[in-house]
């Protein structure tokens, strides 16, 4: 083999770490709450409500300039930035009253008209009322909450009650960090972010079937060692696997956080965090999850394996 990123036959004690590990992600789990309920969310206006211009000028365009053309306009909070490229600008507008976002947009523009001194060209524009805000919200939280109740049945079918708590408690633990990582960098929180949770919990949740699912077969095949020696056996006998699979996806999530541009640095970002967060969960908080439940082998063992003297 070309490359391998872990030895043969490993043999680390997981497991050894499991109440150092569990202790840690509580705090963190409770501290990324605490955090998120007194400092919140910065809100895009997908949540929020407001309206959304994307220009693109001639040459480097003056963001003060811009700024104090739009402020002047009495809209409230203006915030213009640059969305890559010093030619390629954003500019935000908080809520209008009254469903004013429409004319705001025409106003706008009517002032860079006379501000710049380089024609522009218009990329995109996007209103989001208060009524469609608080829709989109509620619809983010449902769809969370929909697929993490769906993770939980199948894998309480699959295998057993117990692997069923073990992943949702990993999935649980890697929402609120998620959350609690948006709450601490203030990058902004919108419809692109509810996708990439979904898309942690469906990662996270395939890294922790394949571990579930060699721990369950390890649990059929060997009698003596006890479920803690069965875990640490099954964990390093996927870990290659899970090495692997985070590293390759972690290459390609970087390159677009530093290449991908402003649109989607706030879903790369996330993805890059749930990818870290899911792996070190999948080891340390489903699996040490099973122990606490008590799993037994005899729900695995064949009735002839049973029968057998």
């Amino acid at each position: 083999m070309l490359l391998r990123l872990v030895p043969e036959n490993t043999k680390i004690p997981f497991m050894q770490f499991r109440k150092i590990a569990m202790v840690l992600s509580v705090l963190l789990v409770i501290a990324s709450g605490a955090y998120t309920y007194m400092n919140g969310l910065n809100f895009g206006i997908d949540f929020r409500g407001g309206v959304t211009i994307e220009i693109e000028t001639d040459g480097p365009a003056d963001l003060e300039v811009i700024r104090a053309s739009v402020f002047a306009l009495g809209l409230g909070d203006v915030a213009a930035q640059e969305f890559g490229a010093p030619n390629d600008i954003l500019i935000r507008l908080e809520r209008q009253a009254d469903g004013g976002e429409q004319p705001a947009i025409v106003a706008v523009l009517g002032a860079l008209d006379q501000a710049l001194e380089q024609s522009y060209q218009v990329r995109r524009t996007e209103s989001v009322g208060p009524k469609v805000s608080g829709e989109l919200v509620e619809k983010g939280i449902t769809a969370v909450l929909l697929a993490v109740g769906a993770i939980m049945i199948y894998i309480w079918f699959r295998f057993e009650w117990q692997f069923g708590l073990g992943a949702v408690t990993s999935l649980i633990h890697d929402v609120a960090l998620t959350i609690g990582f948006f709450s601490v960098t203030q990058l902004e929180f919108n419809l692109s972010i509810v996708a990439a949770i979904l898309t942690i919990v469906g990662y996270s949740l395939n890294d922790t079937v394949v571990v579930f699912d060699r721990i369950r077969e390890n649990l059929r095949k060997f009698r003596k060692p006890s479920i803690l020696e069965i875990i640490d056996q099954s964990l390093n006998e996927t870990l290659a696997r899970t090495l692997m699979t985070s590293i390759t996806t972690l290459l390609a999530l970087l390159a677009l956080f530093f290449l991908g541009g402003e649109v989607i640095r706030g879903f790369t970002a996330a993805m890059i965090w749930g990818v870290v967060i899911g792996t070190y969960s999948s080891i340390f908080v489903a699996s040490p999850v099973l122990n606490a439940l008590n799993v037994s082998r005899e729900a695995f063992i064949p009735q002839e394996a049973k029968a057998a003297p």
